[in-house]
């Protein structure tokens, strides 16, 4: 298995150089460490000082000012490479979390496009439950348990959380992890402020659980295009709602790095900020 050389790089130049190397540090602990030990992954990450030199074959991460309100995604380049881009500020320290997010979804799905079989999911009252049938899901390694307060540390910069494999078992067994560090304790199970997304075969639609303001609810997506990544598709389709419900409030303007606010506030799919 091939080593993927992932690279953190400042393109604001406001970063504290000190900060994004530590930060690069321990992303890389994260990848060489934590997340082999449930996705057969190869993969460091290093500090790039110099945003316009980005080796040949390094899957930059880009921490950058800002991005257009309901941008997300990872694309890829003409080069079949991925990249990230992340909001990052000196006024605030959640960009790494952010970054850790990003490099751990690149990384277990490249390009968008892995699925997992499992059983499907409802909503009964205000709880998510199993259903009947199967969902193909969207493999995102971060998104069911995103929130920053399941996040944990790794000399002193705070990591995303990440599911494991197990995280589509059919049933629930005892001592099994379905998050590395514990906060899913059953398969299926969407964290609040977290989300997935599904195709749901017999509907011949894409779909999307998201659990936003202690509140529940599935949307109907559409019908996934063939021409894109499944990732790329769903994003831009978010991207085309968030658009219409910003405009009914331009406090949403303002979240600068604060994506997760804009989460919850549109109930976009996936504003990872790296469009």
């Amino acid at each position: 298995m091939s080593v993927i050389q992932v690279g953190l790089v400042d393109t604001t130049g406001s970063l504290n150089p000190e900060l994004v190397q530590s930060v690069s540090a321990a992303l890389n602990i994260q990848v060489t460490r934590d997340l082999p030990q449930f996705w057969q992954v190869s993969a460091t990450v290093l500090y790039l000082p110099d945003p316009k030199k980005i080796p040949a074959g390094v899957w930059p991460v880009q921490l950058v000012k800002t991005l257009p309100p309901g941008e997300g995604g990872f694309h890829l380049d003409k080069h079949k490479q991925p990249y990230a881009k992340v909001i990052a500020s000196p006024e605030s320290a959640e960009w790494t979390i952010d970054a850790s997010h990003e490099v751990l979804e690149m990384l277990v799905d490249p390009y968008g496009n892995r699925m997992q079989s499992s059983v499907a999911i409802e909503i009964d009252g205000k709880k998510i439950v199993d259903g009947t049938g199967q969902f193909g899901y969207l493999v995102e390694a971060c998104d069911p348990c995103e929130d920053d307060k399941y996040g944990y540390t790794i000399n002193g910069v705070v990591v995303s959380d990440f599911i494991t494999p197990r995280f589509y078992d059919p049933l629930e067994t005892p001592g099994t992890r379905y998050s590395f560090t514990g906060a899913l304790k059953a398969p299926r199970q969407i964290l609040p402020n977290g989300y997935i997304s599904w195709v749901n075969h017999e509907a011949g639609e894409w779909q999307q659980l998201q659990f936003f303001d202690n509140d529940p609810k599935i949307t109907n997506l559409g019908t996934a295009s063939e021409t894109k990544s499944l990732r790329e598709w769903i994003d831009g389709v978010m991207k085309v709602n968030d658009t219409v419900k910003s405009s009914d409030n331009a406090a949403l303007q303002l979240y600068g790095d604060k994506r997760r606010a804009a989460l919850e506030k549109i109930a976009i799919a996936k504003a990872r900020l790296y469009q």
